[in-house]
Protein backbone atom coordinates (compact mmCIF):
# COMPACT_ATOMS: atom_id res chain seq x y z
CA UNK A 1 0.00 0.00 0.00
CA UNK A 2 1.20 3.49 -0.83
CA UNK A 3 0.41 6.46 1.35
CA UNK A 4 -0.73 9.50 -0.60
CA UNK A 5 0.22 12.76 1.06
CA UNK A 6 -0.38 15.20 -1.78
CA UNK A 7 -1.57 15.51 -5.38
CA UNK A 8 1.98 14.93 -6.66
CA UNK A 9 1.93 11.44 -5.12
CA UNK A 10 -1.25 10.69 -7.08
CA UNK A 11 0.32 12.07 -10.25
CA UNK A 12 3.35 9.82 -9.89
CA UNK A 13 1.20 6.76 -9.10
CA UNK A 14 -0.98 7.32 -12.18
CA UNK A 15 1.97 7.81 -14.49
CA UNK A 16 3.81 4.78 -13.07
CA UNK A 17 0.76 2.51 -13.38
CA UNK A 18 -0.04 3.74 -16.90
CA UNK A 19 3.50 3.12 -18.12
CA UNK A 20 3.67 -0.28 -16.41
CA UNK A 21 0.49 -1.28 -18.27
CA UNK A 22 1.91 0.14 -21.52
CA UNK A 23 -1.08 2.44 -22.00
CA UNK A 24 -0.69 5.80 -23.70
CA UNK A 25 -2.25 8.91 -22.20
CA UNK A 26 -4.71 8.94 -25.10
CA UNK A 27 -5.71 5.32 -24.47
CA UNK A 28 -6.11 5.97 -20.75
CA UNK A 29 -8.35 8.94 -21.48
CA UNK A 30 -10.53 6.87 -23.82
CA UNK A 31 -10.75 3.91 -21.43
CA UNK A 32 -11.60 6.20 -18.51
CA UNK A 33 -14.15 8.31 -20.36
CA UNK A 34 -12.23 11.54 -19.78
CA UNK A 35 -10.37 13.91 -22.05
CA UNK A 36 -6.69 13.69 -22.89
CA UNK A 37 -6.12 17.09 -21.31
CA UNK A 38 -7.56 15.77 -18.05
CA UNK A 39 -5.12 12.84 -18.00
CA UNK A 40 -2.25 15.25 -18.70
CA UNK A 41 -3.42 17.50 -15.86
CA UNK A 42 -3.54 14.53 -13.47
CA UNK A 43 -0.03 13.42 -14.40
CA UNK A 44 1.24 16.99 -13.97
CA UNK A 45 -0.22 17.11 -10.47
CA UNK A 46 -2.78 19.83 -11.14
CA UNK A 47 -4.57 20.41 -7.87
CA UNK A 48 -7.99 21.40 -9.22
CA UNK A 49 -8.94 18.18 -11.02
CA UNK A 50 -12.50 16.83 -10.76
CA UNK A 51 -12.59 14.12 -8.09
CA UNK A 52 -15.12 11.95 -9.93
CA UNK A 53 -13.05 11.91 -13.10
CA UNK A 54 -9.90 11.22 -11.09
CA UNK A 55 -11.56 8.21 -9.49
CA UNK A 56 -12.51 6.94 -12.98
CA UNK A 57 -8.88 7.18 -14.11
CA UNK A 58 -7.66 5.41 -10.98
CA UNK A 59 -10.25 2.64 -11.39
CA UNK A 60 -9.25 2.15 -15.03
CA UNK A 61 -5.67 1.58 -13.90
CA UNK A 62 -6.79 -0.77 -11.12
CA UNK A 63 -5.71 1.63 -8.39
CA UNK A 64 -7.86 1.22 -5.30
CA UNK A 65 -8.49 4.23 -3.10
CA UNK A 66 -9.14 3.91 0.59
CA UNK A 67 -9.73 6.42 3.34
CA UNK A 68 -8.64 5.74 6.90
CA UNK A 69 -11.06 7.59 9.18
CA UNK A 70 -9.90 7.89 12.77
CA UNK A 71 -12.49 6.93 15.36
Amino acid sequence: MTTIENIRDIALAVKKARKAQKITQTELAQLSGVGLRFVCDVERGKESVHAGKLLAVLATLGIAVGIDIPE
